[in-house]
């Protein structure tokens, strides 16, 4: 890969060429090439030790054809020349015609400018004793935080990907991206009775982060915190509630029951219940969320997505009114839209798809105290862990850490609480939303079609009017 990729990954242009003019050879309406170099560092501390440190490097070409709707792709992670032929062969059997001489290709290399990676120094070029210490620190605030801290669990993980990408339209472009993450599991018990907590940070930064931003100390610690907390909290009790979602870590109903029915792919097979509301109010004038590839040092951001499109802060909804969806080349060439960036793909192996990036609920006009004394009775969500989305939009959420609300105030916390409800009926019950828009924790995964990309997500403190707790009767 020329200059980002050590001999003897490097391939020069005129063999890619090659590779994606075979590519085209049967008649494909489009081609591109996607070329990786990963090296990745992961270690893990349990039982007072450090148990596994493990070092890999991937490399690897992926080739994908596009006829009409369909998509043919192959991959070689043996660079051979004679396999990256007989790979884009097969990524060419999806068209059916055969042509005698593909349309000339010119490259036009594109620089990126680096917007969203913030390293002083690539985690991947320190040394392995500082990782370790990280970790060691990391382990020890949590098991010094409270004798009911049974047990710690402590990974740090990091990567460096370099990527080349290269199209039938001309495009050639190149980026390097960093990626670390540091989290704590901490395990709590009193008198049988376990419970555990989470907490972690990191993104697209270098290992100075874990000095300026969020120290292992912190994360640690906050881990432990939940694990004690939760060991006082009570079952939480069913019914129908007003609800308040907490500042950044709900952040991730809007990815879930949201984001997800907003990807194009969803909405040209008509599957997401929002195929047919483009310029439809869907949610009250409270609310307005953005997808945002570009926010420095965030663990969803890239500088270029992984078709070689350089991606866009994209409005999704506008005080409560459909206004884009998230898209790829493939679905963006099939609606007639344009694409904005959000191609993405798990690694050489797979194709890209139209994922999130850094999804959040844009900041409104409340203050957080205000929204809770609108209260008399009624749900806090503190931490939520995760959930299911239907096509319909129908969902459950499970709650990790919440409160109950009384006369305005939190009291006691509570748990084991699951949020039942739709989408639509959800996003026309937003009554207030709060000035302190939050992130997430800066370690989270999103999953679609098998496929693995780090994300994002955010909100501010908001109010729902009314919803299903699931809990004890």
């Amino acid at each position: 890969m020329n200059s980002i990729c050590p001999v003897p990954f490097q391939l020069n242009t005129a063999l890619l060429k090659r590779v994606l003019m075979t590519a085209l050879s049967r008649g494909g309406d489009f081609a591109d090439l996607f070329l990786e170099y990963r090296t990745s560092l992961s270690i893990l501390m349990e039982e007072d030790i450090i148990k596994e440190s493990e070092e890999t490097l991937t490399a690897g070409l992926g080739i994908r054809v596009i006829k009409k709707d369909r998509t043919g792709y192959a991959y070689a992670n043996d660079l051979d020349e004679q396999k990256l032929i007989k790979a884009a062969r097969a990524a060419a059997a999806i068209a059916d015609q055969r042509i005698s001489q593909p349309r000339a290709i010119v490259f036009r290399p594109i620089r990126v400018k680096n917007r969203v990676a913030r390293v002083e120094k690539l985690a991947t070029a320190s040394p392995l004793d500082e990782k370790v210490d990280l970790v060691r620190r990391a382990y020890q605030a949590a098991l010094n935080y409270d004798p009911a801290i049974k047990k710690v669990q402590v990974t740090y993980g990091e990567s460096t990907q370099h990527i080349w990408i290269l199209n039938s339209e001309g495009v050639s472009v190149k980026d390097s991206r960093p990626m670390v993450r540091l989290t704590v599991h901490s395990l709590a018990e009193r008198e049988g009775h376990w419970e555990s907590g989470y907490y972690g940070g990191g993104g697209r930064v270098g290992l100075e982060y874990f000095k300026t931003s969020m120290t292992p100390e912190t994360i640690g610690s906050e881990s432990a915190r939940e694990a004690c907390l939760l060991l006082e909290a009570s079952e939480a009790p069913a019914g129908s509630w007003p609800i308040i979602l907490s500042a950044g870590h709900s952040g991730v109903l809007i990815h879930e029951a949201v984001g997800h029915l907003l990807e194009a792919d969803f909405i040209r097979k008509k599957t997401s219940i929002f195929w047919n509301k483009l310029g439809q109010k869907v949610a009250s004038e409270q609310v307005t969320i953005y997808d945002d590839p570009t926010i420095p040092g965030f663990r969803g951001s890239y500088n270029i997505d992984d078709e070689g499109t350089r991606p866009e802060k994209t409005l999704v909804i506008d005080r409560g009114v459909i206004k884009e969806f998230l898209q790829d080349k493939l679905s963006a060439r099939l609606m007639g839209k344009k694409a904005n960036g959000h191609g993405r793909r798990q690694d050489f192996s797979h194709w890209p798809l139209p994922r999130m990036s850094n999804t959040y609920l844009a900041p409104g006009e409340y203050a957080p105290e205000e929204i809770i004394h609108s209260v008399k009775k009624g749900f806090y969500v503190g931490h939520l862990s995760g959930g299911q989305v239907e096509d319909s939009g129908q969902f459950t959420f499970s709650v990790t850490l919440g409160f109950l609300i009384e006369n305005g105030r939190l009291t006691r916390p509570v748990k084991q609480a699951t949020l039942i409800g739709t989408n639509l009926d959800i996003l026309q019950k937003v009554e207030m939303v709060g000035q302190d828009l939050d992130f997430g924790l800066q370690t989270a995964t999103c999953g679609k079609d098998g496929q693995q990309v780090p994300v994002n997500d955010g909100c501010p403190t908001m109010k729902i009017t009314g919803m299903t707790i699931g809990g004890q009767l």
